[in-house]
């Protein structure tokens, strides 16, 4: 079986979506057990046991896209190394990823765990949900060694071009969670706390996998002389990762305000907010796919040199990423309210106020996809080219934009706005990475002039 890919040749396009696809498929397979807890949940305990879960979604992404953008960040070195032929550099950069990573986690565990009560209380969350978030949460980041591990793994492997085995691992444990979820929330009574339990316990299974074929790939095998802390590499790991860490952080930070504004409308918009952001990651896996793609297929060929390969990939990667985002689009507008129905347990004088206002959302999020999917193929692109920086400040532009228009917005056209707030966030971000990718082209070319 083929475990790596060299991307520094070959036909672009094909190359892109042939390394994309599995992503997406895998992307869609962990979109699904999120939906399926949700549906579990929502049929099964109702309308305010939703909410509870759902209203999780940004202290849930604020705290795992911690390790994510760390392993993102690693990957990137990586794949620069393995495009370059550099292996002993690619082992020792695995090894002081794994150093890293351990003081990392231990720190966000604690940090997590200690900070969640107050910024929920923060947040405004009511009274109704804030103890079944508060709990399902506290489940959920006592997986984060795990999250950590299993975003290390699969980073590496998609670094080396091998977006096979992480598809096989999210396929496996997408049928673990489906499982454990009937069986937790449904026939051992668990509440919402199942849903939770059955999340890490699934996400172990994956991280398991892709360990598995890690320890196959000789390029991912570092020596014990490795390990052996490498100020040098270090540094630069620190920087490629923690920015991308704290790139994802501030956008969240952005969320945690949304969600605050959103949870002081009151209980019935909450709970349709919420569910229609629910299937926000469902819209935008096609993008981040693509974006995925796009990152490692510049990393590759970057560290070769072949800058020609870097410019046409990114331009084909743009043009399918629209095209992408215009059919997700209408199919969320087309299908969007009957989706959301299966979501949502018939509750008179509730039910139907909940899900005008979740499809409402669902419309303005389709209507913004188009610059979102952009959004995530530049940034992965300049990530690809080394540079973290200008997707570290675009998160700040987002977290301007989205609090700005979270909190002055609604003012002027009610609710409305705060749906706005959520678009205008992906549109100003996505103008940003776009010119910061061209003057980086620039920079790039000077040496050479």
């Amino acid at each position: 079986m083929i475990r790596t890919k060299d991307m520094t040749s070959g036909n672009p396009v094909k190359l892109i979506l042939v390394f994309a696809l599995p992503i997406l498929a895998g992307n869609t397979l962990q979109q699904l057990y999120s939906l399926v807890d949700s549906l579990i949940i929502g049929r099964m305990l109702g309308v305010t046991a939703l909410t509870a879960v759902s209203a999780s979604g940004w202290l849930d992404w604020a705290v795992l896209s911690v390790p994510m953008g760390l392993a993102q960040g690693y990957s990137i070195h990586a794949a620069q190394c393995y495009g370059g032929r550099r292996f002993a550099d690619l082992k020792r950069s695995v090894a002081q990823s794994y150093l890293i990573s351990a003081v990392a986690i231990l720190f966000l565990e604690t940090a997590s765990q200690l900070l969640l009560h107050p910024v929920l209380v923060w947040m405004n969350s009511p009274d109704e949900t804030i103890g079944m978030t508060e709990n399902y949460l506290r489940i959920i980041y006592a997986g984060l060694p795990i999250v950590m591990c299993l975003n290390l793994f699969s980073g590496f492997l998609h670094a080396l071009g091998n977006s096979r085995v992480p598809l096989i691992a999210l396929a496996c444990s997408t049928t673990v969670n489906i499982i454990l979820d009937w069986w937790f929330v449904g026939s051992l009574g668990m509440g919402t706390n199942g849903g939770a339990f059955a999340t890490v316990i699934a996400q172990a299974v994956s991280a398991a996998i892709c360990f598995a074929e890690v320890l196959r790939i000789p390029e991912l095998k570092p020596d014990r002389a490795d390990f052996r802390p490498d100020g040098k590499v270090i540094r630069k790991l620190v920087r490629l990762g923690f920015s991308i860490a704290f790139q994802n952080l501030i956008i969240s930070l952005g969320g945690l305000v949304l969600q605050g504004v959103v949870n002081a409308f009151g209980f019935i918009f909450m709970a349709g907010y919420n569910a229609a952001a629910r299937f926000q990651g469902l819209i935008e896996i096609a993008g981040t796919a693509l974006g995925n793609a796009a990152g490692t297929f510049t990393g590759q060929n970057f560290g070769a040199g072949r800058m020609d390969r870097v410019k046409t990939g990114l331009r084909r990667a743009a043009q399918i990423g629209f095209l992408l985002a215009v059919t997700v689009g209408l199919i969320m507008v087309c299908f969007g309210k009957p989706l959301l129905s299966l979501f949502i347990r018939e509750e008179a004088g509730v039910s139907d106020r909940v899900l005008a206002f979740g499809y409402d959302f669902l419309r303005i999020m389709a209507a913004g996809l188009p610059m979102l999917y952009l959004l995530f193929i530049y940034r992965t692109t300049l990530q690809g080219l080394g540079d973290t920086m200008v997707p570290m400040l675009s998160g700040f532009v987002e977290l301007a934009l989205r609090i700005a228009s979270a909190l002055l917005l609604p003012l002027a056209i009610g609710y409305w706005g705060v749906y706005l707030a959520e678009i205008t966030a992906w549109i100003g971000a996505g103008i940003f990475l776009i010119i910061g990718y061209y003057r980086r082209l620039k920079r790039i070319a000077q040496p050479a002039a």
